[in-house]
């Protein structure tokens, strides 16, 4: 059999490097708005998202949100949202990406307690869907289509 790097060449698919920290989350380089940052790659995640002290950095024009963030951090965190921003993943690029905002602190905090550096935010199912995204974890790669 091919292999599946050769087998996603073929289909078009980007094949982007990722990093396992020591707490064994997904670390992925990622530019949004042409600026870079630190993401984990978070399959259970259904959005990706910056915190709010990323607003800034990524140049990211924001809407309030009704909507209430959930996670690991706990239940109802309030949520901002920002349309029409371009994101970037190796050579992957989408130019009409939303990206949700809210308060990661308690997830730095937690990479922090492990003597992991912080991260800028998170990449969730939503680019894995639109990208078609399948993951090698063995050898470290994220495709794209």
């Amino acid at each position: 059999m091919e292999n599946l790097h050769e087998v996603l060449k073929k289909e078009k698919y980007k094949k982007i490097k990722f990093k396992i920290i020591k707490t064994q989350h997904l670390l992925i380089k990622v530019k949004i708005n042409g600026v870079s940052g630190n993401f984990i790659l978070d399959t259970g995640a259904s959005n990706s998202c910056v915190g709010f002290e990323g607003i800034e950095r990524f140049e990211l024009t924001t809407k309030k949100s009704k909507t209430k963030a959930a996670g690991a951090g706990g239940t109802g965190m309030k949520t901002q949202i920002s349309k029409q921003n371009s994101v970037q993943i190796g050579s992957w690029k989408n130019d009409d990406f939303g990206i949700v905002i809210f308060d990661l602190s308690h997830v730095n905090e937690a990479l922090t307690q492990h003597k992991a550096k912080p991260v800028n935010g998170i990449i969730g199912a939503d680019i894995l869907l639109k990208g078609k995204g399948i993951i090698d974890y063995y050898n470290h790669y994220l495709y794209l289509k």
